[in-house]
């Protein structure tokens, strides 16, 4: 037979008779993908950007989860779109799913304080063996005519040191237990981060005291460059423990219900 062979290729009939080519078809698809997409781009990043200036706590426990709410609502946004919705319904529904950045914060902010807690308890820890380093310069301040220079309040100053820096250990081990472990099985006190924040304070204060009490000693002192030191990094880990401190209390004195205003 001279005939040609059949084609197996489908036949699109929507095409037939309709003036219209497949290829503008394509290209008017791809174009409103496109607007549609810029456009979901930018209503997430104006919902996260809120969300983000409302949280308080570590930055890297508060960069984790506005991606991950950035991750689930273009997805979420996506879907609606996907499902043929328009845009305003589709961003519409996937707020009524979310809940607003402000409705979000607050159940955040929560988890945030804690975390915040764990990372104070954690500073003060790290600070109290250098409290203890601190008190036992302080009591040896040199030769028998150095310490009788200042020898009531040295004594005062290194029992200070020695009571804060045991306090301060029992404290953060507690609330590290609290917040970790246990909290698999018990709820965390309302009050624990505001007790660990001016725990924290209270460490960094004396860190500060250390510091100057050190400075003085190290111009008494026979062995002043190992005391200059020491109040060197007593002066640095003041600074260390009393940010984290002050951002515990910012967050500790913010409800779960009220996120922080910009």
């Amino acid at each position: 037979m001279t005939g040609s062979a059949p084609s197996n290729s489908p036949v699109d009939y929507g095409n037939i008779g309709d003036g219209h080519s497949s290829d503008d078809d394509t290209n008017d698809s791809h174009n409103k993908g496109s607007s549609n997409s810029d456009l979901v781009d930018g209503f997430v990043e104006e919902y996260v950007t809120e969300l983000d200036t409302l949280l308080r706590g570590p930055a890297r426990a508060k960069s984790r989860l506005v991606e991950e709410v950035r991750d689930g609502l273009t997805e979420t946004v996506t879907a609606h779109l996907r499902e043929d919705e328009p845009y305003e319904r589709a961003v519409h529904r996937a707020v009524a799913e979310f809940g607003s950045a402000r409705e979000l914060a607050e159940s955040f902010q929560r988890e945030l304080t804690v975390a915040q807690a764990r990372h104070t308890a954690r500073a003060v820890a790290l600070s109290a063996p250098f409290l203890l380093a601190c008190w036992f310069l302080v009591q040896r301040l040199g030769s028998p005519q150095e310490a009788a220079l200042v020898p009531r309040a040295a004594q005062l100053l290194a029992t200070n040191l020695a009571t804060v820096a045991g306090v301060a250990v029992l404290l953060a081990a507690a609330t590290l237990a609290a917040t970790g472990t246990l909290a698999r099985h018990l709820p965390v006190p309302n009050r624990l981060p505001l007790t660990v924040a001016w725990a924290g304070t209270a460490s960094s204060v004396s860190m500060a005291v250390a510091a100057l009490a050190l400075a003085t000693a190290s111009v008494l002192a026979e062995n002043w460059p190992l005391t200059a030191a020491a109040c060197a990094l007593a002066a640095a880990s003041h600074a260390v423990v009393a940010g984290s401190a002050r951002a515990c209390r910012r967050c500790a004195r913010l409800p779960s219900d009220a996120p922080a205003l910009p």
